[in-house]
């Protein structure tokens, strides 16, 4: 029997490295959803950002805030969310919260009034599921997947990231909220781990507050 899922649209956030588009593929097979999935390869800038973060900040992340809204607008309409479950693997929020942490404060003031713009015209998830794991979780899983543009990211980087992720939901009130502590688990191929996870998200519904999950 399958289990319902009592939500039209949430998402599954993490640092790079957490595994959120792995647990949104997941779920989505197993409760027949529409997946929204950041293109992050389709940024021109994000390679060289890698390698020049002071020259390539400004362009990156006005990239992706452009690409994000684009992506949301056209794969939130009202005919999706009412015949189907949506699961994206980000909030629209980590635009700013990168942006806070790549640009200076001049491009960030700047920044911040282009996102305000396109903020107010999408909807909130019903849901945020965040996957929290250790730095040298991230940086082992960085270096598993292998992608070329990534593998000078520093611990630090990643760090500061996880901060910012932290305080943005701990006193998150738009959406419920779910943090998984998981150390280094793998739910990919653990499935009781899965398991654990899946029912936690059913459960949770549209509680409000934030629910911190250690596994």
């Amino acid at each position: 029997m399958r289990t319902f899922i009592p939500y039209r649209y949430f998402c599954i956030e993490g640092n790079i490295g957490s595994g959120k588009t792995t647990l949104t593929k997941m779920l989505a097979e197993e409760f027949n959803a529409l997946t929204l999935l950041e293109q992050f390869d389709e940024n021109p800038f994000l390679p060289p950002f890698y390698e020049d973060k002071e020259r390539y900040a400004f362009p990156v992340e006005v990239f992706f805030l452009s690409e994000r809204h684009k992506q949301m607008q056209m794969e939130l309409s009202v005919s999706n969310l009412f015949h189907e479950t949506v699961i994206a693997d980000y909030i629209f929020h980590k635009t700013i919260l990168f942006a806070r942490e790549n640009l200076d404060d001049r491009e960030y003031a700047l920044f911040y009034k282009l996102y305000q713009q396109l903020d107010n015209q999408l909807i909130h998830p019903e849901l945020i599921v965040y996957l929290h794991r250790p730095v040298d979780a991230l940086l082992k899983n960085i270096r598993k997947r292998n992608r070329s543009f990534e593998q000078n990211i520093s611990g630090d980087y990643l760090a500061s990231i996880s901060n910012s992720y932290l305080t943005y939901l701990s006193s998150q009130v738009d959406s419920p909220v779910i943090i998984f502590h998981l150390r280094d688990g793998d739910f990919e191929n653990d499935r009781s781990l899965y398991a654990i996870i899946k029912d936690r998200i059913v459960q949770k519904g549209t509680a409000t507050g934030v629910d911190q999950v250690y596994l």
